[in-house]
């Protein structure tokens, strides 16, 4: 348990945390002017520091170095004491284990420094044994470079020893790169440091610029964690070193680990700016629920495919409100798009189909190729269409003929030279001729639907909205059963449902996954906090909408942890509640 350690926002792996010291430090950061060290056990005995609240201070301990054999390692195993003020234990990736205190200093990290294999494990095998409302902390390996990559992995607390050192040899360090001094005729930073003459500039004044780069890119990375663009930033960052770049890419192929902890939707846009945002947690995730949980309800008319819009949702954009008005609901629209996949129009306003930004260059590379056509491929082995229009311009054309061999239905091309010309909208108007329009009570039960099949599960919609009617306006439809009491509403920012006490006891009642989260016996208000909770379902993700249950309430809101950490954290908020009642 963790009475000094409280996460306070989350980006995927990295997080926001508060280090609560008399006077609190807001983490990733720097903690070389808060930690008292009570010393290593390997020389001595040590006594059990008074310890206070303005320190954090690490216990006596037995430091392994990278490659420790198990039976040594079990042999010189250090029994930590239960202290009541902020504390530090020492661990190694194979010793590591919950030891009840505020934060865990890994004594092997410098081992796996300049390997991205090697410190993607230790980073894990920490993470997966510590609690995850506790700090951990990497000694002795941060530089301006690394330090993003790192708090982007999971870890929390640094120091600048290894900064401070390099700067005493004479090495100058940056986020891109290390100087030797003597190499610089210019001092690249502004920084109090450098403000001086270059010929004036020795070692000393190397060392303290390097601890002033190293806190600079710590706030930069805190920046980027408040407005959930850290990915952004890395994508970049890693490229900087050839090791980082090897731990991004690491990182990447751990979707497990990843993917728990990122959110189900974010307020900040995606920059789409490298072949590695295919990668991402987000990309992924949507394309593989789009290809596994939705189901197209239109398979009674064809589908037509055309290319996606710099304008988001893409209904809104010139080029979609003209195929709209050739195709006139007769036929399915899916968008075609890099680095998301494919969207059908019914998922557009859905994370993070209209929240990312990509850049364009009118050429598809080979990654983009094999990725779209991919996802393409495992939505139609999912639908039952009775022919395919393929409305995209030439350099989509390859994509789709990469499936046509695995489509049993007819494929027809119809743009002559751009999509919009009139020409091309003629033969998209001609190509659909004789087909029925759907109404737009369907298209409008076939949005919620989906909506519910990608928010919670395969079938979802169907278990869910048998009987149903529809108010408003898209995008902001309002769900209403047959008597008229609403039971969710459709929340255009980000594409879910978000649903009312009713809509959470049909939820609940129905063969849909329901994601829960068991409390003690107290009626919340405003919010669940972490010790309220008994239990959590462990597919929960930030941002999920969940069902709160006690002996006292029954209530229906939005996760803002991921369900490991509800059972795990005693500190920091579970669930933010929206409707509640008491039982």
């Amino acid at each position: 348990m963790t009475d000094y350690f409280e996460v306070l926002e989350r980006d995927g792996a990295a997080r926001l945390a508060e280090l609560r010291l008399a006077d609190p430090v807001t983490t990733p950061a720097l903690v070389d002017d808060y930690v008292d060290d009570a010393g290593s056990l390997w020389t001595g005995e040590r006594e059990l520091p008074d310890g206070d609240e303005s320190r954090l201070t690490v216990l006596p301990h037995r430091g392994l170095p990278a490659g420790t054999a198990d039976e040594v390692a079990d042999s010189f195993a250090v029994d930590y004491p239960d202290v009541d003020y902020p504390n530090a234990a020492v661990v190694s990736a194979e010793t590591a284990a919950d030891h009840g205190a505020d934060a865990y200093i890994v004594s092997d990290a410098g081992g796996s420094l300049g390997h991205g294999a090697g410190m993607k494990e230790l980073v894990l095998a920490v993470r997966d044994a510590i609690p995850d409302d506790t700090g951990l902390y990497l000694s002795g390996v941060a530089t301006p470079r690394n330090v993003a990559v790192l708090a982007y992995a999971g870890v929390d607390l640094f120091d600048a020893h290894r900064a401070y050192v390099r700067g005493t040899e004479g090495r100058y360090l940056t986020t891109d790169d290390a100087y030797f001094l003597e190499d610089l005729d210019e001092l690249p930073c502004p920084c109090s440091a450098c403000a001086k003459p270059r010929e004036e500039f020795d070692h000393e004044d190397c060392a303290e610029h390097n601890v002033n780069a190293l806190e600079t890119e710590l706030r930069r990375v805190r920046r980027r964690i408040r407005d959930g663009r850290l990915r952004d930033y890395i994508e970049g960052q890693a490229r900087q070193d050839q090791w980082l770049t090897a731990l991004f890419r690491e990182l990447d192929q751990q979707y497990g680990y990843l993917e728990a902890r990122t959110p189900v939707y974010r307020g900040a846009d995606l920059d789409a700016a490298t072949e590695d945002t295919l990668r991402r947690v987000e990309i992924q995730r949507f394309a593989e629920r789009v290809t596994t949980r939705y189901r197209s309800r239109f398979d009674d008319h064809p589908l037509v495919l055309v290319p996606c819009s710099a304008a988001k949702p893409y209904s809104e954009s010139q080029s979609h409100r003209q195929y709209m008005d050739a195709i006139g609901f007769r036929g399915h629209i899916v968008s075609m798009t890099s680095p998301i996949g494919v969207v059908p129009q019914e998922l557009e306003t859905t994370y993070p189909a209209q929240h990312y930004d990509a850049v364009v260059t009118g050429r598809w590379s080979a990654d983009e190729v094999e990725f779209v056509s991919e996802v393409l491929r495992r939505y139609l082995a999912r639908s039952d269409y009775p022919r395919v229009i393929a409305h995209v311009p030439e350099e989509y054309r390859p994509i789709v003929e990469r499936v046509e061999d695995d489509v049993d239905v007819p494929v027809e091309y119809t743009v002559a030279d751009h999509p919009t010309t009139s020409e091309s909208l003629g033969n998209l108007r001609d190509a659909l001729d004789g087909e029925l329009a759907y109404s737009k009570r369907e298209r409008e039960h076939n949005t919620v639907r989906a909506l519910a099949d990608v928010q919670l599960g395969d079938g979802a919609g169907d278990d869910l909205f048998e009987e149903f009617r529809t108010t408003s306006r898209y995008p902001k439809l309002q769900v209403r059963d047959d008597d008229g009491t609403q039971l969710a509403a459709q929340v255009p920012r980000y594409g879910t449902l978000s649903f009312t006490l009713e809509g959470a006891r049909r939820w609940d009642a129905s063969d849909a996954p329901t994601k829960r989260v068991e409390i003690d016996g107290f009626v919340p208000h405003g919010s669940v906090l972490a010790p309220g909770v008994v239990d959590a379902d462990e597919e929960i993700r930030v941002g999920d909408e969940v069902v709160i249950e006690g002996p006292a309430a029954y209530a229906v809101g939005r996760a803002q942890m991921h369900g490991a950490a509800m059972i795990e954290s005693t500190r920091g908020e579970a669930a933010s509640v929206r409707h509640v009642a008491e039982k």
